[in-house]
């Protein structure tokens, strides 16, 4: 007796999900990823006024979690071993750039508004690294939230 096997349904009524859970143009359809990346833009976009003519050679990234190579480990570090970002020089053909990292600055927000004002922060820190200039001077407003 040879059994045929049917292909597996999604649940016992073969329906499963008909479709998205939420429209692409609402906001709950975007990923935790693609909101922090729009708040990333917001933050580069509020410097460009100002800073716009030195950011334009400067590449801006994203990623989840720093290198291994960027943690420290042990005694004597700071309050913070996790850094929140970093900016590279310009070197060769390679161009500036600014890369933050998602999660620890994910893990350190407890809000939308506080997480929008922590990255706006650190872009505005890595900005003045890699200008040699003080946050405050690259930002007015940088030390009123401190």
């Amino acid at each position: 007796m040879t059994h045929e096997r049917r292909p597996r349904r999604r649940d016992r009524h073969g329906r499963g999900l008909r479709g998205p859970l939420a429209p692409s143009h609402v906001p709950m359809a975007r990923s935790r990823s693609e909101r922090f990346d729009d708040l990333v833009l917001d933050a580069v976009d509020r410097l460009r006024p100002q800073w716009g003519k030195q950011l334009s050679a400067v590449e801006f990234a994203v990623e989840d979690v720093p290198p291994l190579s960027e943690l420290g480990d042990g005694p004597g570090m700071g309050a913070d071993p996790v850094p929140f970002g970093r900016a590279e020089v310009a070197k060769g053909a390679d161009p500036a750039s600014i890369v933050l990292y998602r999660r620890p600055l994910e893990a350190r927000a407890r809000d939308r508004d506080t997480l929008g004002a922590l990255v706006h922060d650190t872009v505005v820190e890595q900005v003045a690294t890699l200008l040699g200039l003080s946050p405050e001077t690259v930002d007015p407003g940088y030390d009123d939230r401190r």
